[in-house]
């Protein structure tokens, strides 16, 4: 007999189906996803745990005219999947491949493009308000939002507004007590409590102004099938409290859903991860540097702490977590509390190291320049994720920072071109600045195998000499330095280069520059940011003010969103790579 999924190429084929085809839908469809993910990588977990929810969704509403969305994204494999995208869905997150998130111009069934936490209530209030401004009242609007994202101080906006408004709004909570990490915070213990029928006090979302219903069991397609259809005819905004499972359908996923979240690849069969073989022993990635290093502080120096918005093992935090239960928190999502935490503890003489990927310290940006460098409070900004971050793409990369920090005054910028200044960074800020800073630093696996050096304090505003030359002279930022030192050394002449890793954007290393300028009459700037605003142009403005007539070359992120693809094809398509950079150098 022929498979069901075989035949479903958009959702009105899956109104054909009876419910016991549906229920096989269901196995074959996380069949489906569990073996292209197998080889291919990408996000496993969360689609896996809402199988059921999408078939029923996409069953009982009109999409795309009637418009779903889904928080963050991860969830949504099964939708693209069911929506047209089956036959190339072995692209997912592959350069010019489909998306590993919802987006809009991918899909009319992608109502809205996500990939960070807590819009989807937002944006589909606006959908739904505009349906209704527009005299459409029939049309659905449904947001699903996972149980750590909702716990955002967006999505509690959203809720706020739509509770007061008769918009067409349907939210449902993929409640699963786990994001990334597992959830935490006083709303995760409420959301506990419902589900064991513990909870006393009166129901959150009801207090909201929502018609609530649940919680029921995300994976009893018929339940969930039966609900959505009585909710299309409820008036105003509504709530669906839905109970699944994370990684569902795959044991090894339901047993270590933090692994399982994007385990890499693994055997379809088993379940087991399949380790890469590696020559041993091999650099340590960046985030177990900064996470062992503030272990090492820490002991000595009783003022510190550690925050991060729910990413302790992304992060690294977690070796904090475990060592000093006490001095390491995990605030959740909610990087603009996280943010002005960290100035609260400023204030009271603790020393807070503030880790959040480079991508997600945009949402926090009024924090930064409000409650911290406004007051000059000295907190020290840990940016994992710097730079480009490959598959997950344009939402995710972290090629902003450098541009949206340097024009923030009081606040120190640094990169580290290494693991070992990434920790004499770390040494020199605990041991106490005047300023807030940026350390930021990429995914990924560092270049040193001998990582653990003794602590030396780097002086704050000094670039570094890496090559002298006679003739052009390349500056560079951060881990980017490893690119620009390969390139050179394949030149023929490369006695003519000079490099020097500048470390800080802010402030930046005026005597150095001066006597750089002089020297010499080329000036190539290599940096793994935005070129518009980023470190380049930093140079330029200080040549600018200083009359210097020397050539320039600008080297990084092109001025526009790049898409998903492996870090090394994005630095390529951007000419920030090795082979790219002997090309220009060879050219001049």
């Amino acid at each position: 007999m022929s498979k069901i999924l075989q035949h479903i190429n958009s959702p009105d084929d899956l109104k054909t189906l009876n419910q016991e085809q549906l229920i096989l839908l269901a196995k074959e469809l996380r069949e489906f996803i569990i073996n292209i993910v197998a080889t291919k990588e990408g996000h496993l977990g969360a689609s896996l745990g809402v199988i059921e929810l999408t078939i029923a969704l996409h069953y009982v509403f009109n999409t795309p005219t009637d418009q779903l969305i889904w928080d963050v994204g991860h969830q949504a494999y099964g939708h693209k999947i069911l929506t047209r995208r089956r036959d190339i869905f072995e692209t997912n997150r592959q350069l010019n491949g489909i998306s590993g998130f919802p987006k809009r111009k991918e899909s009319d069934y992608d109502a809205f493009g996500v990939g960070h936490s807590s819009t989807s209530i937002s944006a589909a209030l606006g959908m739904a308000i505009a349906s209704r401004i527009k005299g459409d009242l029939n049309k659905q609007h449904i947001a699903v939002i996972g149980d750590a994202s909702i716990a955002s101080g967006m999505a509690f906006e959203g809720l706020n507004h739509a509770g007061v408004s008769k918009a067409n709004l349907l939210v449902i909570l993929n409640d699963n007590a786990i994001g990334i990490d597992p959830s935490v915070g006083a709303l995760k213990q409420y959301l506990t409590n419902v589900k064991k029928g513990t909870q006393k006090q009166d129901n959150i979302f009801e207090a909201l102004n929502f018609n609530y219903s649940g919680p029921i069991d995300g994976h009893d397609l018929p339940t969930l099938i039966n609900e959505l259809e009585r909710l299309k005819s409820v008036e105003g905004p509504k709530f669906l409290h839905v109970i699944t499972t994370k990684g569902k359908g795959l044991k090894q996923a339901e047993v270590d859903q933090v692994k399982y979240h994007a385990p890499g690849k693994f055997d379809a069969k088993s379940g087991e991860l399949i380790t890469k073989s590696e020559i041993n022993p091999q650099p340590p990635k960046y985030q177990d540097v900064f996470g062992h290093t503030i272990v090492e502080l820490a002991k000595t120096n009783q003022k510190i702490v550690g925050i991060t918005p729910a990413m302790p093992t992304g992060s690294s935090l977690k070796y904090m977590m475990d060592a000093f239960p006490n001095r390491a928190f995990d605030v959740g999502i909610a990087e603009q509390h996280a943010v002005t935490l960290a100035a609260g503890m400023a204030t009271q003489g603790l020393i807070p190291f503030c880790n959040i990927y480079s991508t997600f310290l945009q949402r926090a940006y009024d924090q930064v320049i409000h409650d911290v460098a406004t007051q000059n409070l000295p907190v020290i900004f840990c940016l994992d994720r710097a730079g480009l971050v490959g598959q997950d793409g344009a939402t995710h990369h972290g090629v902003f920072d450098l541009a949206y920090l340097r024009c923030i005054p009081n606040l120190i910028i640094f990169a580290p071109r290494n693991e070992v200044e990434l920790r004499n960074i770390l040494y020199t800020a605990q041991l106490g600045l005047n300023h807030p800073i940026a350390i930021r630093y990429p995914r990924g696996r560092g270049i040193t195998i001998d990582w653990k050096q003794p602590f030396s304090k780097i002086e704050i505003g000094k670039g570094e000499q890496l090559k002298e030359g006679k003739e052009m002279v390349v500056l560079s930022i951060g881990t980017i330095s490893k690119n620009v030192t390969e390139a050179i050394n394949s030149i023929e002449n490369s006695e003519t280069f000079s490099h020097y890793d500048m470390r800080f954007v802010k402030p930046l290393d005026e005597v150095l520059l001066h006597s750089i300028l002089k020297k010499h009459n080329t000036i190539i700037t290599v940096e793994d940011g935005t070129v518009s605003g980023g470190f380049g142009s930093a140079i330029l403005e200080f040549a600018a003010n200083h009359s210097y007539k020397n050539k320039f070359i600008l080297k990084g992120i092109k001025d526009e969103f790049i898409e998903h693809g492996t870090t090394e094809e994005l630095q390529n398509l951007n000419g920030i790579d090795s082979e790219s950079l002997k090309n220009l150098f060879e050219s001049i």
